[in-house]
């Protein structure tokens, strides 16, 4: 049933639906989509009233899939790398150890970003009162970190290659990288779905699709040794590689750090949210508007809401808390009501952040 969203000037309505256009599979974690309101003092002599929709945001395939997604990409990797760092010194190509350097890296960022996938399935606490959601942001940060350092060790190593340039066997380094293309391309897949709302599905499938990247750039130099015999061409083409993981993980990082300071999500825009809250009808003024990530899936958001004309009811809340996981979702909300008189003065309003 659709429940109407009333606003100054306008007639539309909102939905009691999520229509969420994610393209995660989303759980429904508790019976009803929100609490009922309740009263609490939160230092002020007003009534407070909480609205809550939870979701918990997975991987495709759900908790199962996501834990076999990871194992799988594991396991591959890791079999991968001993393989291909083996061939590379025999060989002597400087490309396919340094791709095999990068895909250990790989290997210890998939199992940091299960880890905190596991993690934040545990339930809440009196002491985790937000289970440990927060790990999935660490585990981004860590992941970005990691791939940063792994592809500067490549661009030195390849650099100082310049100085002691070496004969390649090409038609081992092709057989090897052809094979690491198509391990990290079906590595990278599991997380294609996922990649644009999880920071840890998206640091994964960056890794995985670096290493292709980097495979493929290793078969390109191998085969260009092989026509011209430049041997310059193993050490070019591993810089030009990593110069392209180096500039496709930056943004990683900077979206991992805004969620680790508790910056508003990239996604989201706080001013349209304050916009759309102060659009409704009996709402005065909007303050202390707090939007921060409990998780690389999840936000949380509370705000004061200014209503002289008194308690809006259980039902208001309901559909306002709706709307902000239906619009722009934020599936955590905590909502304030303030039925003093618009002059009076909350004692956070003057810190309210918007």
């Amino acid at each position: 049933m659709n429940l109407p969203i009333e606003q100054r000037g306008s007639s539309k309505q909102g939905t009691g639906n999520r229509g969420h256009s994610s393209l995660q599979n989303h759980i429904q974690s508790t019976s009803s989509a929100h609490h009922s309101a309740s009263e609490h003092s939160h230092g002020h002599s007003h009534g407070a009233a909480h609205g809550h929709a939870h979701h918990a945001h997975l991987l495709p395939g759900g908790a199962g899939g996501g834990r076999r997604a990871f194992a799988l990409g594991i396991l591959l990797n890791l079999a991968f790398v001993l393989l291909e760092f083996t061939f590379g010194l025999s060989s002597h190509s400087l490309a396919l150890v340094a791709d095999a350097g990068h895909n250990f890296g790989d290997v210890i960022s998939l199992v940091l970003a299960g880890g905190a996938m596991l993690l934040a399935q545990r339930s809440p606490s009196p002491q985790f009162t937000y289970g440990l959601r927060g790990s999935t942001i660490l585990a981004a940060l860590a992941n970005a970190t990691i791939l940063l350092v792994v592809t500067g060790g490549i661009l030195w190593a390849s650099i100082e290659r310049f100085g002691t340039l070496a004969p390649v066997a090409e038609g081992t380094v092709i057989l090897v990288a052809a094979l690491g293309v198509v391990i990290n391309t079906a590595t990278a897949l599991l997380f294609f779905s996922s990649r644009h709302h999880d920071l840890n599905a998206r640091g994964a499938f960056l890794h995985m699709a670096g290493d292709a990247a980097v495979s493929v750039g290793v078969i390109a130099s191998a085969l260009a040794m092989h026509y011209t015999g430049w041997l310059w061409i193993d050490p070019t083409v591993a810089i030009i590689v990593g110069l392209i993981i180096l500039v496709s993980t930056w943004d990683l990082l900077k979206q991992s750090l805004r969620l680790a300071v508790q910056a508003v999500p990239g996604n989201i825009d706080s001013s349209e949210i304050k916009e759309f809250m102060g659009s409704q009808l009996g709402v005065e003024d909007v303050h202390d508007l707090h939007i921060w990530a409990m998780s690389t899936t999840e936000t949380a958001m509370t705000v004061h809401l200014v209503m002289p004309e008194g308690h809006p009811g259980d039902e208001f809340l309901e559909r306002i808390a709706r709307e902000l996981d239906r619009r722009f979702q934020v599936n955590h909300v905590t909502l304030q009501v303030e039925t003093g008189p618009l002059g009076r003065v909350c004692h956070l309003a003057c810190h309210a952040s918007a």
